[in-house]
C-alpha cells in the first residue's frame, strides 16, 4: 500500500494556464469501465477496471488524473505495478496498443467538504464530478473528450444505504453478507466521467412513467429523504412536462429504461445532468405552495427542464473540451427558456431572463473578469461557469434562430444532433450544422463565440420627403485582452410607432447590422414615427437611441410590443433617475409618475407585466451606467422617487393591491401568479410613500398568509420598514419554519438584503447565529451572496462591507474553494465605484490574495480583478 496525497497534493507556486490553441486529443481512450465501490463515509474503497485504447500511433504512456486518492494496488494486465507519478498524475507504460489497467484507492468522503467526487451530505453519499471532479474517486483521464461505456457495482450496509443508484439501467442486486448488500447499473451509452454520478442513501421516491412518442415506458423517479417526499410533486410534473416538451419541439426522445433524480441539501451547484442520475440540489426539487415562493416555483420547473434537456444537449453530444462549455450550457438554457415561455407568459419570462442577463452579465462583460463565451484560456475551469458562458450563450443560440428562422433552426439542430450523436464536439461543430441545413453563411456570425464585451448600437431615425431611413453604427468595447474588435452581426427586430395614431406604421422586420456604421430604409409612413428597436431583445446589446421629445414616453405608454413596452418605460425612469444622481438636485419624477399611473390604471395589461413595470431600475443596474458612481447617492434618489411614486399614487396603488387580492392564494395559474406578483410589487411601493401603512397592511397580509409567496413578499417590506416592524414577524418565520433549511435560507436572506450601512451588523449578528454555516453553500449564498448584491449595504463608506466579505472569501475557501470564489466578482466591480471606496476595494482583494494557500480558484478570480 502506498499513500501518495502528500505528493500529489503539493500546489504549484504558479497555477499553470490552460490555453485552448493547445488542445491535443487524448493519447489513449478508454471504451469500458468498471468501477466496483465498497462504500463507507469515512473510507470506501473503488476497484476500477479500464479496457484502454492507444489513440493514433504514438508511443506516449497512459496517464491518469488523481487528486486525494491513497494508491492501494495497481495492475496492467494483471500483473502488479509499482505506481510512478508526474506532476501528480499517474503515470502507466504500456507497450501494446490495448491493456488492462487496474487500480484499487481508498477515499474518505465524509471528508470532503470541497463537494467535489464523492462526499456525505446529510447521511447520503453522492457525487459530484463536473468539470473535475471524478479524479477524486478514482484514477483516471479527467477529460470530457474520452466516452466510456460505463458498469458499476455499488455495495453498502443495508440499513444505512437502503438505496443504491447509479447511471444507466439496473441489471443486478442482491444480499451480499454481513448486512450488506448490492447493486449493479450499466450505461449503454458513451459518456465521459464528468456525467457519471452514484448515489446511496435512506431515500424515498415519487414513482411516476412516462410513455415516449414511440411508444417506450420509462420510469421515474424522484428520490429524498421521506419527510419532504410530499414536495416532489411540483418536481414530478415539470420533468414529465419536460420530456413531452422535448419530444414535441425538438423531437427528442428520451434513451434509457429509467430517468432519476436525487435531491441534496449540500449542492455547489443548481443541479447536475448526469445521465439518466440527476443529482440536485433541495432548493430546485423541494416546493409546495407552503413552503415555496411562486418564484421558487417556476425556479423548479425551469431547472428540471434544464437538467432533462441536457440528455441530448450535453451528454449524446457533448464537449470536446471545457473551452466549448457553452455548446452544452448555452444551448440547454436557450432551451430552457422555451420551455419556460411556453408554460407561462412569454413577455414576462422575456423581461426576467433580459433583467438577469443585464444584472450578472452585462457586468461581466464590462469587467476585468470579461471573457468570451468560449474562452480561451484559464486556471481553474470552475471559474467558467459564468453568465457569459450560459446566459449570453443562450442569447447567441436566440440570434441564430432569429437570423435563421425557427424551421431552418430546427433542421439545424436535427442535423447537429445526428450528425455528432455519441461525439464530443466544439461549437463551431454546432454552428456548421446551423449551415449546412439552412444554407446561411455564419462565418461573421462566429465572433459572437470569440469576442467578449457587449456591444453598443447607436440608432437614429431620420424622417425626409416621405422616406424613413435607421441610421446605425455599433462599438464593440475593448476588454482584457482584445482591444481591437470587429464588427458583429446584430439582428434588430425593429418597427415604427406612429407618434399620432400610436399604431405601427411600418410593420416590425429584421435588421441585420454587420458594419461599423450602417443605414437601412424603412420605407414611407404619413405621420412622424417613433423608432420601437430590438423588440423582444433580439440581441444582447445596449441601445442608445436618438429619441424626439415625449418619444420614449409614447413607446412606454403603447409599443406594440411587450418587451419594448416594458424597456421603454425603463428607459424613461433611467433617464430621469440618472439626471438626479449626476446633477445633484431635486429629481423630477412628472414623467415617471405618469408612467406608472398609466400602467396601473391599464385594464389590458397582463397582472405581471404591469409589476415589472412599475418597479424601478434597480441600483446594481444604475451604477453600472455610471463611470464613478457613489452608491449612497443613488440609493438615496431611487429612493425619493419610490416614496414618490408611493404617495402621489397611494389611491391608484391601494385599488391595485386590493384588485390584486382576489388571486386564489393556492391556484399556480399564470393569472393568480400574476396578481401575487402585482400585490407585492405595490404593497413595496406603498409602504416606501407611508410606512404606516405599508407596516399595517404588511403585517396583516403577513398574518393571514396561505403560501410562501405571501408571507415572504410581507416580510420582505417589514423588514425594510426596518427592526422594529419586522422583529415580531422574523421571529415567527423563523419559529414556524426552522425545521426546514431552504425556508431558513430565506430567512437569512431577507435580513440580508435589506438597504442601508445598518445591515453588515445585521449580518455580522447572522453569521454567529447557531443555524448558519459556511459549509452548506445555499446558507452562505443566502447571507453573503445576498449582502454583496445589495449596494448601500455592500458598499458602506467604511469599507467594512468589504473586509466583511474578504473574510468570508478567505474562510471558504479553505473548505469549498469554488463556492468561495463566487464571491469575488462583486469586489472586482471597484471600477465602477467613487475612488474613496475604489481604494478600500482594491485593498480587500489584496488582503485576499496575500492569504497563504489561497486555492487557484479564488486566486485566478481575485488576481485578474484586481487588474
Amino acid at each position: 500500500m502506498l499513500d501518495i496525497r502528500a505528493s500529489m497534493d503539493a500546489p504549484a507556486a504558479t497555477p499553470p494556464v490552460i490555453r485552448r490553441e493547445d488542445y491535443q486529443a487524448p493519447d489513449w481512450l478508454v471504451p469500458a469501465i468498471e468501477l466496483s465501490f465498497a462504500l463507507d463515509p469515512a473510507r470506501t474503497v473503488v476497484s476500477t477496471r479500464l479496457t484502454v485504447e492507444r489513440n493514433g500511433t504514438h508511443d506516449r504512456p497512459l496517464k491518469l488524473d488523481g487528486e486525494e486518492l491513497e494508491l492501494l494496488a495497481l495492475r496492467v494486465d494483471g500483473e502488479p505495478r509499482e505506481p510512478r507519478f508526474e506532476n501528480g498524475r499517474l503515470v502507466v507504460e504500456l507497450s501494446g496498443d490495448t491493456a488492462v489497467v487496474e487500480t484499487e484507492v481508498a477515499i474518505a468522503p465524509e471528508k470532503n467538504s470541497q463537494l467535489m467526487g464523492l462526499y456525505a451530505s446529510g447521511g447520503i453519499l453522492c457525487t459530484q464530478c463536473e468539470a473535475e471532479g471524478f479524479r477524486r474517486i478514482t484514477f483516471f483521464p479527467d477529460r470530457p473528450d474520452v466516452l466510456s461505456r460505463y458498469r458499476v457495482r455499488l455495495e453498502a450496509d443495508r440499513q444505512r444505504y437502503p438505496v443504491l443508484l447509479a447511471n444507466g439501467n439496473p441489471v443486478e442486486q442482491g444480499d451480499s453478507g454481513g448486512g450488506r448488500h448490492f447493486a449493479v447499473w450499466e450505461d449503454p451509452f458513451p459518456k465521459p466521467c464528468y456525467l457519471f454520478a452514484v448515489v446511496a442513501g435512506d431515500l424515498r421516491c415519487n414513482a411516476d412513467r412516462f410513455t415516449t412518442m414511440s411508444g417506450r415506458e420509462v420510469d421515474l423517479g424522484i428520490w429524498v429523504r421521506e419527510a419532504d417526499l410530499p414536495k416532489t410533486q411540483l418536481a414530478m410534473q415539470a420533468l414529465k412536462d419536460s420530456f413531452a416538451w422535448d419530444e414535441r419541439t425538438y423531437g427528442r426522445e428520451y434513451d434509457l429504461d429509467r430517468f432519476n433524480i436525487v435531491a441534496v441539501s449540500d449542492f455547489n451547484f443548481g443541479a447536475m445532468e448526469n445521465k439518466g442520475l440527476n443529482i440536485f440540489n433541495t432548493r430546485y426539487v423541494l416546493a409546495d405552495p407552503e413552503t415555496a415562493s411562486d418564484f421558487d416555483i417556476d425556479g423548479v420547473a425551469a431547472v428540471v427542464a434544464h437538467e432533462y434537456f441536457h440528455n441530448w444537449s450535453g451528454n449524446r453530444v457533448t464537449c470536446r473540451d471545457w473551452f466549448q462549455l457553452s455548446l452544452k450550457e448555452g444551448l440547454t438554457v436557450f432551451r430552457d427558456q422555451g420551455f419556460s415561455e411556453d408554460m407561462g407568459s412569454a413577455a414576462v419570462q422575456r423581461i426576467d431572463q433580459v433583467r438577469t442577463l443585464r444584472a450578472a452579465q452585462f457586468p461581466e462583460d464590462a469587467g476585468p473578469l470579461a471573457h468570451p463565451i468560449r474562452p480561451d484560456s484559464y486556471l481553474e475551469i470552475a471559474n467558467f461557469y459564468t453568465a457569459t458562458v450560459y446566459n449570453k450563450g443562450a442569447e447567441v443560440i436566440r440570434m441564430m434562430r432569429t437570423i435563421l428562422g425557427p424551421e431552418a433552426y430546427r433542421k439545424g439542430t436535427d442535423l447537429y444532433f445526428e450528425r455528432h450523436d455519441g461525439q464530443a464536439v466544439t461549437c463551431e461543430d454546432f454552428v456548421r450544422a446551423m449551415e449546412d441545413a439552412s444554407g446561411v453563411d455564419l462565418k461573421q456570425f462566429r465572433l459572437w463565440y470569440s469576442q467578449a464585451g457587449t456591444p453598443t448600437v447607436t440608432a437614429r431615425l431620420e424622417q425626409d420627403g416621405g422616406r424613413t431611413t435607421l441610421h446605425l453604427s455599433q462599438q464593440v468595447p475593448a476588454t482584457p485582452g482584445q482591444e481591437t474588435k470587429q464588427p458583429m452581426v446584430i439582428p434588430l427586430r425593429v418597427a415604427l410607432i406612429g407618434a399620432e395614431s400610436g399604431r405601427e406604421v411600418a410593420a416590425e422586420r429584421l435588421v441585420l447590422l454587420t458594419e461599423a456604421e450602417q443605414s437601412v430604409d424603412l420605407g414611407a409612413v404619413d405621420e412622424t414615427a417613433f423608432l420601437s428597436i430590438n423588440r423582444g431583445f433580439s440581441a444582447p446589446v445596449i441601445v442608445n437611441a436618438e429619441r424626439r421629445a415625449g418619444e420614449i414616453e409614447a413607446l412606454a405608454a403603447g409599443d406594440s410590443d411587450s418587451f419594448a413596452r416594458f424597456e421603454a418605460g425603463q428607459e424613461l425612469m433611467t433617464r430621469d433617475l440618472l439626471a438626479a444622481i449626476t446633477g445633484g438636485g431635486a429629481v423630477e419624477v412628472e414623467a415617471i409618475i405618469a408612467a406608472v399611473g398609466a400602467t396601473l390604471r391599464s385594464q389590458s395589461l397582463d397582472p405581471a407585466f404591469k409589476a415589472d413595470a412599475i418597479a424601478l431600475p434597480g441600483e446594481s443596474l444604475l451604477i453600472e451606467k455610471l463611470a464613478a458612481a457613489d452608491p449612497a447617492r443613488v440609493h438615496e434618489v431611487r429612493e425619493e422617487v419610490r416614496r414618490a411614486i408611493g404617495t402621489r399614487l397611494s389611491d391608484e396603488l391601494q385599488r391595485s393591491y386590493a384588485a390584486a387580492s382576489a388571486a386564489d392564494p393556492t391556484s399556480l395559474s399564470g393569472e393568480d401568479k400574476g396578481l401575487r406578483r402585482l400585490r407585492a410589487a405595490t404593497l413595496a411601493l406603498l409602504a416606501a410613500g407611508d410606512a404606516e401603512l405599508g407596516a399595517q397592511l404588511a403585517q396583516q397580509q403577513y398574518d393571514a398568509a396561505r403560501t410562501m409567496t405571501e408571507r415572504q413578499s410581507a416580510l420582505n417590506v417589514l423588514a425594510m420598514l426596518g427592526p422594529d416592524a419586522a422583529k415580531a414577524a422574523l421571529e415567527d418565520f423563523y419559529a414556524r419554519f426552522e425545521d426546514d433549511p431552504l425556508v431558513i435560507d430565506k430567512w437569512f436572506a431577507v435580513q440580508a438584503q435589506v438597504p442601508g450601512e445598518a445591515t453588515l451588523e445585521s449580518v455580522e449578528r447572522l453569521q454567529k447565529h447557531p443555524a448558519f454555516t459556511l459549509a452548506n453553500p445555499n446558507r452562505l449564498r443566502a447571507l453573503a451572496g445576498n449582502f454583496a448584491a445589495t449596494p448601500s449595504a455592500f458598499h458602506r463608506a467604511d469599507g467594512r462591507g468589504y473586509d466583511w466579505l474578504a473574510e468570508v472569501i478567505v474562510a471558504a475557501d479553505k473548505l469549498n474553494p469554488q463556492t468561495a470564489a463566487r464571491f469575488v466578482a462583486p469586489l472586482g466591480r471597484w471600477r465602477k465605484i467613487e475612488p474613496g471606496r475604489a481604494a478600500k476595494m482594491r485593498a480587500a482583494l489584496q488582503r485576499i490574495l496575500a492569504e497563504p494557500e489561497l486555492s487557484k480558484d479564488v486566486f485566478e478570480l481575485a488576481s485578474k480583478s484586481l487588474g
